[in-house]
């Protein structure tokens, strides 16, 4: 990795701040500067727990934003999150990107295991195939990190995310429109419009396009555009309210999103590095590449409020998420290579189609909040109906892989608050999950060549079934000295579905005990809001991923257990103007003992053949027919956990300066994600994310409803690996800036 001297992100700011001062310029003469008082940090609202709280009150380690503070951050994905959330971390995992709270996330890509980090848009739980949008129009972004074993569901061992848009409103007609261009030909449109039909039924639409040319150059045969982007996002959303105690909310969103295919190179030390490029941003393919994600979500919420203060709710959701995906599998033009040439690599694609459709149900019952005694009961009903179908080609020679998982979990859970003292209150929740899953598929090879049967020859049988069920839930005692302390101590159980990987394999459910403390403080009259907390996680049959001699496939095995510790700590500060943020953690996590088969020294041995069934015991490897895996086979006494960094760190500032009607701000902000392990060969080679630390920065100019804001992240152009897929390493996006006009109405 090259370094850049400061001075180059220095320049770039500079150059930044002087366009800002050129669109000043064009305004109306200022007044004198007006001293500004202290306003103190705002309310931050948190939903999670389907009731309106603020998030000083939850006793729960959480980090909020409102959609105003996400513009501010310049958080405008998930992923960028991990920039302002500490113990958050996201990398990039090809089919989907790996969202990690604490070490926890998504330890497996297969379509048989469930995410460890849940995450819902507007309530509705969404599937971790297809990678989100940029954010538009977002009213907030709750991550809760730990086990959410009563109200989240069965997949949130490590946390979730929530992602609430804005509602339709009956207060008035407002919105707004913004466009935004920069380097690398980056270009944006957003808007939104509220506008009120009548005195009880509002409508709001909005939408958002972005498109930007690659980050990287292919010198290859294919002259592919992977690493492009070009999205166009739109939500309409309608609300009825007849009466104070009724209210109806529907909403619709579809998504498309066009990459040109993953963007990547050969991992150091595995079959390909000898290919690698020289320059990180240069790819070399000879296979044309693309990637096509679509996706439809629709949700509809009812509430009625009762006389006597209790609400019913039910929230309906459906969606419909597709991804089409053609990749060369090797990251090399190994076809240009003379065949004489002994070190010659076979040519590798794949080709990809996932379809995940999610019909979802929830229903809850919501007492009054004013009384000593308060409580939440509610049902909850998922089903995913999966379909995977690949085709991998190595040297022209296809293996199929069809997949249709047929998953359906349901729960029950309540929760009871009891307020002991007026300062003291006891909170049991309880959930008790039932999964099952109903699993077809198969692995064929050879289709389409002669010698094999016209559908290809079947060599392994990837059906199953499974059912389990787990209770879990959490109890708490919150102490609340007087209006600006919380202190609490908890217990909660999480808990993760078990599957099938195939008709003669089974893996277990996944559950974590976590024993958590903290203290949350609003200080100086609400200008200052701490958050600090410690926690344990104690794993049973921690759920792994790992390839299947029996299938050539990836399969999930279960690891004798596994333990996470760690503490956390947040600030947040407004005086005057000046607004201080900053965020901390360390975690320290340990993997129990695993059998596995070393993928890295298998790749190495056949460089581009697909994995295949164990041969029969004393037969040599015949690919593609068959492997004997034994040479390749491991035993790890253990490690630190994967995509989990010890330690993650954010700092961001930003001052409000008025002149006149005019506000200036300028604000800067930077996130550190220590090293992280990312295989269980641990190889500091080939297995090791190095730190990465980026440095933001964004110049405003505001005037009525008028903003010009100049931006740039990740200043001083470091190049960092982003996460890795098979074989293959991701890189982090470079230095950007760029121009943002926001106009609200």
């Amino acid at each position: 990795m090259k370094a850049i001297p400061h001075t180059h992100a220095v320049r770039t700011l500079l150059a930044l701040l002087s366009s800002s001062t050129c669109m000043i310029g064009a305004m109306p003469a200022l007044a004198q500067q007006v001293p500004q008082q202290s306003e103190g940090l705002e309310e931050i609202i948190v939903t999670a727990q389907r009731r309106e709280e603020n998030l000083q009150d939850v006793a729960v380690a959480a980090t909020a934003l409102s959609g105003e503070g996400l513009t501010q951050k310049g958080v405008t994905r998930v992923d960028e999150l991990q920039t302002v959330v500490p113990s958050l971390s996201v990398t990039d995992a090809g089919l989907t990107q790996n969202v990690n709270i604490r070490g926890i996330g998504l330890a497996s890509g297969s379509p048989a295991v469930a995410n460890g980090v849940a995450t819902y848009v507007d309530g509705i739980f969404q599937p971790p195939i297809v990678t989100t949008t940029s954010f538009y129009d977002v009213a907030s972004v709750e991550v809760l990190r730990g086990p959410q074993g009563t109200f989240v569901g069965s997949n949130s061992t490590g946390g979730a995310i929530f992602i609430n848009t804005r509602n339709p409103g009956l207060n008035g007609t407002e919105g707004y429109v913004e466009g935004s261009i920069g380097n690398y030909d980056a270009r944006s449109v957003e808007a939104a419009l509220n506008l009120p039909l009548s005195r009880t039924f509002a409508i709001r639409g909005a939408g958002k396009w972005r498109t930007r040319d690659s980050f990287y150059t292919d010198i290859g045969s294919a002259r592919s555009s992977a690493g492009r982007l070009d999205e166009l996002s739109g939500r309409f959303g309608a609300l009825w309210r007849p009466t104070d105690s009724f209210q109806a909310l529907f909403k619709v969103e579809a998504a498309d999103k066009e990459t040109g295919g993953y963007a990547y190179r050969p991992l150091p030390g595995t079959a390909y590095a000898g290919y690698r490029t020289s320059n990180l941003r240069d790819i070399d393919y000879d296979t044309p590449t693309r990637n096509d994600e679509k996706a439809i979500q629709l949700s509809l919420e009812l509430r009625y409020e009762l006389g006597s203060g209790i609400t019913l709710r039910s929230l309906s959701g459906y969606q419909n998420k597709r991804i089409f995906n053609l990749y060369d599998s090797d990251a090399t033009n190994a076809a240009r290579y003379s065949p004489a040439d002994a070190t010659r690599l076979a040519v590798s694609t794949q080709d990809q189609f996932v379809r995940e459709r999610v019909w979802t149900q929830e229903f809850n019952i919501i007492s009054p909040t004013d009384q000593d005694l308060s409580w939440i009961v509610g049902g909850y009903y998922q089903r995913n109906r999966i379909d995977v179908d690949i085709e991998n080609r190595s040297n022209g020679f296809p293996t199929d892989i069809l997949i249709d998982n047929d998953k359906t979990t349901t729960g029950v859970f309540g929760q009871v608050t009891y307020k002991v003292t007026p300062q003291l209150a006891l909170d049991v929740g309880a959930r008790y999950s039932h999964f099952t899953v109903t699993g077809g598929g198969s692995v064929s090879i050879g289709r389409g060549i002669p010698t094999f049967p016209p559908n290809g020859l079947q060599v392994a049988d990837l059906s199953g079934d499974h059912k389990d069920g787990r209770m879990t839930g959490k109890v708490s005692l919150n102490w609340t000295p007087d209006e600006n302390n919380l202190f609490y101590a908890f217990v909660a159980r999480g808990y993760k579905p078990g599957g099938s990987n195939s008709l003669v394999s089974e893996f277990d459910p996944e559950t974590v005990i976590d024993y958590e403390i903290g203290w949350k403080a609003t200080l100086l009259d609400g200008a200052v809001r701490t958050q600090l907390g410690a926690f344990y996680y104690d794993y049973n049959d921690f759920q792994f991923d790992v390839l299947d001699p029996a299938t050539g496939q990836t399969a999930v095995t279960n690891l004798t257990g596994a333990t996470v510790k760690g503490i956390e700590a947040q600030v947040q500060a407004r005086l005057s103007g000046f607004t201080f943020d900053a965020g901390v953690a360390y975690v320290d996590s340990e993997l129990g003992d695993v059998d596995f088969v070393d993928t890295r020294a298998y790749a190495r041995a056949f460089p581009g053949v697909t994995p295949a069934v164990q041969c029969p015991v004393g037969q040599p490897s015949n690919p593609p027919t068959c492997i004997d895996y034994t040479p390749f086979l491991r035993t790890t006494g253990g490690g630190a956990n994967l995509y989990s960094p010890k330690w993650t760190y954010n700092l961001g500032a930003r001052y409000d300066l008025w002149m006149g009607d005019v506000k200036i701000t300028p604000s800067v902000s930077y996130a550190y994600v220590g090293p992280q392990w990312t295989y269980i060969g641990y190889s500091p080679i080939s297995d090791r994310l190095p730190s990465r630390g980026l440095l933001g920065a964004r110049l405003g100019v505001e005037r009525g409803n008028l903003l010009v804001e100049a931006y740039g992240t990740n200043l001083t152009d470091d190049e960092y690996v982003s996460g890795q897929f098979g074989n293959n390493e991701f890189y982090g996006a470079p230095r950007e800036y760029g121009v943002r006009v926001r106009y609200d109405f």
